[in-house]
């Protein structure tokens, strides 16, 4: 296994070149192992102002946010404030979907698990005051329950909202303000900015999107709306402030002062697979409370992604080797420099050889699409599957809402059979083939969602 040494040696000598070549305005990597951390950092912050990235540069970590968002729910937990079992009524009174009758039982453990079963990327914009939150929950009373709770995993943005309102009702205080007292303080952190308020005070990274030429160009955008900020809408931090923060969760939730920010027990509860999934591009194997869990020959290794406006987060934790690898991007092929640098030295620090993202059969099985063509929609895309004469089928995504103003593009992907009931896109989209599952079936026989990661449901 390397040396912390040889780690640094490696990235000073590397992580410039491999920036430059995976067309990356900027990165970011802090590496953990034998209780030290190396940094580096390559690029620029912003095409348009041309600002070098630095190992102090903050970038957006997007839904890794929603491990910190975990930590702080715990923390009610440990203190006998919440029952990950009771229904989230019972501390929030207000909290109510579409379906009142999931709504009376929806639990904190099904919020963490994503196994609520309500629609999950509501990004309604309440506005930028301290009353985002709040206001957001009483803007989901009518979004509609996709399957029971606890019936299937399906990735709910909406979901960690809700946790985030719980945060706040329980400590009587604004969501960021609870994360800069409950976290940031007790672990000493210097660049952590949960706002755009806080982000201005460091370099911060703004994120690239394509643009109409394909050239890569600074998004029109920093953030998403504050009412998401639970779920990773805001928060961004240096790759080094994001391994103190695992620090504390492989010293079983001890800050390093010796302060408890866990209780002894509480990250081995959150690192046991509370749910299994099924085989999704860029997901693990299962999912405990708010962390994502993957188990490779005997090892486990739990970690997070995020995205938010052109910035791409990646974590990896190995609790059993000590080593964590977090890698902050603004843009390019991040899918690229992911298995470059996160994939390449979590291997050569642990041996565990993260798992290489899904491709098409060589050779396609001959399926009947019939049970899954049809129209699929939940509130930021339409999606259709349809069959060619000539039997080719095609899956076709219209954004609409937040992710067509922050300028996605529809597309059209040819899918071909993968595993079981599920298809794969023929061709990749940076890099990445994307799998999509198709479950249930309804009295007709069709499949009833459309699985991606999201559970949509059939229009």
């Amino acid at each position: 296994m390397r040396s912390p040494e040889s780690v640094q040696s490696w990235l000073d000598e590397h992580f410039a070149r491999i920036v430059a070549e995976r067309g990356v305005p900027g990165a970011s990597v802090a590496v953990l192992t034998q209780g030290q951390v190396l940094t580096a950092a390559e690029g620029v912050l912003s095409r348009a102002t041309g600002v070098e990235a630095t190992t102090d540069s903050v970038f957006q970590i997007g839904s890794i946010t929603k491990l910190w968002t975990s930590a702080l729910v715990m923390q009610l937990v440990d203190e006998g404030l919440v029952d990950l079992d009771a229904p989230v009524r019972a501390y929030l009174p207000e909290f109510r979907v579409g379906d009142e009758a999931a709504s009376a039982v929806i639990t904190t453990r099904q919020l963490l698990c994503h196994v609520a079963g309500f629609e999950g990327d509501i990004f309604t914009d309440t506005g930028r005051g301290e009353d985002a939150i709040e206001k957001y929950l009483a803007a989901i009373h009518d979004i509609p329950q996709l399957f029971p709770p606890g019936e299937v995993f399906s990735y709910n943005n909406t979901g960690f909202v809700v946790l985030g309102r719980l945060v706040e009702v329980l400590r009587g205080k604004p969501f960021d303000e609870v994360l800069t007292e409950r976290l940031v303080a007790p672990l000493g952190l210097t660049h952590v900015a949960p706002s755009p308020y806080e982000a201005i005070l460091h370099r911060a990274a703004v994120g690239h999107v394509p643009g109409e030429d394909g050239a890569t160009v600074p998004a029109p955008a920093w953030a998403l709306a504050r009412s998401n900020a639970p779920a990773g809408s805001m928060l961004a931090m240096t790759p080094r402030d994001l391994l103190a923060f695992v620090a504390v969760h492989l010293a079983g939730g001890a800050a390093p002062d010796g302060a408890r920010v866990l209780r002894p027990g509480t990250v081995a509860d959150m690192w046991r697979p509370q749910v299994r999934l099924p085989r999704l591009t860029a997901m693990g194997s299962a999912w405990g409370l708010g962390w994502e869990i993957e188990e490779h020959g005997g090892h486990t290794v739990v970690g997070h992604d995020g995205g938010t406006i052109g910035q791409a987060a990646f974590l990896r934790v190995a609790p059993g080797h000590g080593v964590a690898v977090a890698l902050l991007t603004n843009g390019g092929d991040v899918f690229g420099i992911f298995t470059d640098v996160l994939a390449y030295l979590f291997e050569q620090l642990t041996g565990i050889a993260l798992p290489g993202r899904p491709v098409p059969p060589a050779a396609p099985r001959q399926i009947d699409p019939a049970p899954y063509l049809g129209r699929y929609s939940d509130t930021i895309y339409d999606i259709t599957v349809s069959q060619d004469d000539d039997g080719t089928i095609w899956l076709d995504r219209v954004p609409k809402d937040v992710i067509a103003e922050i300028g996605e593009k529809p597309t059209r992907t040819r899918l071909v059979a993968f595993e079981g009931d599920s298809l794969i896109s023929l061709d990749p989209t940076r890099g990445v083939h994307q799998v999509f599952a198709f479950i249930g079936r309804d009295e007709a026989g069709r499949a009833k969602y459309l699985h991606y990661g999201r559970v949509v449901a059939r229009a």
